[in-house]
């Protein structure tokens, strides 16, 4: 191959490894979420469904365990606040890759793509401001 053949061969080829990156953390993205929904939906039938001085059984890999339910709600609570980091690592991680992705493509930076929520000081701030 001649050589602009094989910068273009590059280019490609890059920017496919790119696009496949943000796919595969999308994808995890969605694999968490759904194992997050799973555990919150695992909490509410803790909550409404169990007495407290019951054991429930726990699925932990291929086997059933009895544990006490305060002890398996501070399980599910402590993967919660896992899957919780996790994902919003990934959420970060993403904007970045999806602007190199473009970058590399020619296309100008998303606008409004990288805001962040507003803290619950500053909703108290602002809730605070428009009670006057």
């Amino acid at each position: 191959m001649d050589e602009v053949s094989q910068r273009v061969l590059e280019y490609l080829t890059e920017v496919e490894e790119a696009a496949e990156d943000v796919l595969t953390t999308k994808q995890q993205i969605v694999e968490l979420d759904t194992k997050r929904n799973r555990n919150r939906e695992a909490l509410n039938a803790l909550k409404h469904d169990v007495a407290d001085s019951e054991k429930v059984k726990v699925c932990l890999g291929s086997m059933f365990i009895k544990f006490p339910k305060s002890k398996t709600r501070e399980m599910i609570q402590k993967d919660q606040e896992q899957l919780d980091k996790e994902i919003n690592d990934l959420r970060k991680g993403l904007k970045a890759k999806v602007n190199r992705l473009n970058e590399m493509q020619g296309k100008p930076e998303l606008r409004g793509y990288s805001l962040s929520p507003l803290s619950t000081d500053e909703i108290r701030a602002i809730n605070s401001l428009l009670k006057r």
